[in-house]
């Protein structure tokens, strides 16, 4: 079942592979999941706000709050930040809408990042929806909005 909460596209092939990884811990204390203890398109999107603020995520939200998948992934592009799909610091970013794939077990919404006198640029950032894991950001797909 395809669930949006606001307007958003994204490949669910691509979320197919995302779903597999992370050790089962419980969901932190107050965390409100749907009743089939999965995370919300609400707090997906609280989530991935507080992960990217306003320039980009800090240095522990990048050591504890990234899959090891995308944390291997980021190991091989040192000249190019992998989370921001971008070789500089934005501006100001913006998380888009959240659609969640139950079926997949992954939701995901697109990025906007803004530099400036540039043109925005976007990509998708994918988040594992079981809730008996911490939250985490899966993976990012810098080339699934610039289609």
């Amino acid at each position: 079942m395809l669930r949006t909460l606001r307007c958003s596209a994204a490949a669910l092939g691509f979320g197919l592979v995302l779903a597999a990884g992370a050790p089962a811990v419980a969901a932190p204390h107050g965390v409100k999941t749907d009743p089939n203890g999965r995370f919300t398109a609400e707090e997906i999107h609280h989530f991935l706000e507080g992960f990217y603020g306003n320039h980009g995520p800090r240095p522990w939200e990048r050591e504890n709050l990234v899959s090891d998948y995308l944390k291997e992934r980021i190991a091989q592009t040192p000249d190019y930040d992998l989370l921001l799909c971008a070789q500089n610091t934005p501006r100001h970013i913006e998380v888009g809408e959240v659609t969640t794939a139950q079926s997949a077990r992954v939701g995901w919404a697109t990025i906007t990042t803004s530099w400036g006198q540039g043109s925005p640029g976007s990509f998708t950032a994918y988040v594992d929806l079981d809730a008996s894991r911490p939250i985490k950001l899966l993976d990012v797909d810098c080339e699934a909005s610039a289609a």
